[in-house]
């Protein structure tokens, strides 16, 4: 049943929709909303305009090539298409990339944030009062920003001091800042939310889990940091969709929402469970034991040297999103790891054309 609410259909801006959560949040308001979507992605290396395919032809489904940094590009945005609401992922998101070169990810998610806010505050404030009364500004966010668990029965809860750790996590925090004191100074009516470690299908192979897939299957190097004893809680990206979606609509001005999976496991654990669904589902690989391997996917495994400010433990306490909005993962990590990795099994083409770079040919 798609989802209708007082005054729909909606206007929807989502920045950084040709990304990997993004494009699962839009794919989701185009299948399941009868909302109007605005698409605004610079297109950087991890937007990729292919994950969008089942949507794009939708009547509904709009699509401008933005960087969100440039306040004049957004300024006519924002004026063309009026939106009700507007979800901002649009975000540098790698750390091991914020490591390399902090410079990026200080313009982007701090700079490019500030825009956003300034932008659409100026919107905003020109609005008639019935449609200034119904805008959102929904910021999504990391729980990176609260930085490593201690104790092992701890969880992050929406009042966590934040401390983080990585030139990335910095970058969201101070966003994160913005966003509450442009609500405290001009009543600018914002929602933060705060995810744990998402996975599924259209995922950046940077990342480990379509790293750990696709080295597995080409009979590559399986790189897991230190001894793999850091944990995440690990979140299904359609699960989150679905979460966002309902917080940007429904959620209360001014309030942050935890989003998690219910799902920790140690990062070795995860490379292990790959492993051992690819022995069951590419059998025929030539890296299986099946066909030979006597130590198969698993002897692919690489213990490296730790990343520099490696957290140890993330974990989330969703249940304030659970109680008052009625929200839960609909996927346990059993189920949606396999899905996951019958998904790039399946879409072998999508995988090339990131590999090869073929996807970011001119839209």
């Amino acid at each position: 049943m798609k989802l209708k609410i007082k005054n729909s259909p909606l206007k929807i801006i989502v920045t950084g929709g040709a990304g990997f959560i993004g494009s699962a949040v839009i794919r989701h308001l185009i299948k399941e909303t009868d909302y109007h979507v605005v698409n605004v992605d610079k297109l950087t290396y991890a937007g990729n305009l292919e994950s969008l395919k089942s949507v794009s032809d939708n009547e509904r489904y709009s699509f401008e090539q933005v960087d969100i940094c440039d306040a004049g590009e957004i300024k006519r945005v924002l004026t063309q298409y009026q939106p009700d609401i507007i979800m901002h992922l649009a975000a540098e998101s790698h750390v091991d990339r914020s490591i390399d070169g902090p410079a990026e990810f200080i313009h982007t998610n701090i700079i490019g944030t500030y825009t956003m806010l300034d932008q659409s505050k100026q919107y905003w404030a020109a609005l008639n009062d019935t449609k200034k009364a119904g805008f959102r500004f929904h910021h999504i966010s990391t729980d990176e920003v609260y930085g490593d668990l201690e104790g092992t029965n701890d969880l992050f809860t929406e009042t966590t001091p934040y401390a983080p750790s990585s030139p990335y996590s910095a970058s969201k925090a101070s966003s994160d800042h913005l966003v509450r004191a442009w609500y405290r100074t001009f009543s600018f009516p914002t929602l933060i939310t705060n995810c744990s470690n998402n996975y599924g299908p259209y995922h950046f192979p940077e990342k480990l889990i379509p790293l750990v897939i696709l080295n597995a299957l080409a009979g590559k190097p399986l790189p897991v940091y230190g001894a793999g004893n850091q944990i995440r809680d690990w979140l299904y990206v359609e699960d989150h969709a679905r979460a966002l979606v309902l917080v940007a609509t429904t959620g209360k001005i001014n309030e942050t929402y935890n989003i998690g999976g219910h799902n920790e496991k140690k990062n070795i654990d995860v490379v292990k469970t790959i492993c051992e669904l690819l022995e069951e589902l590419a059998a025929d690989n030539q890296h299986s034991r099946a066909s030979g391997n006597a130590g198969g996917f698993e002897s692919l495994i690489t213990f490296v040297t730790d990343r520099a400010g490696h957290d140890v433990r993330y974990a989330i306490d969703a249940s304030k999103i659970q109680k008052e909005l009625n929200w839960t993962p609909d996927e346990s990590f059993d189920t949606g790891i396999r899905k996951t990795v019958q998904w790039y099994l399946k879409n072998q083409d999508w995988c090339e054309h990131v590999l090869d770079g073929s996807y970011q040919q001119e839209p």
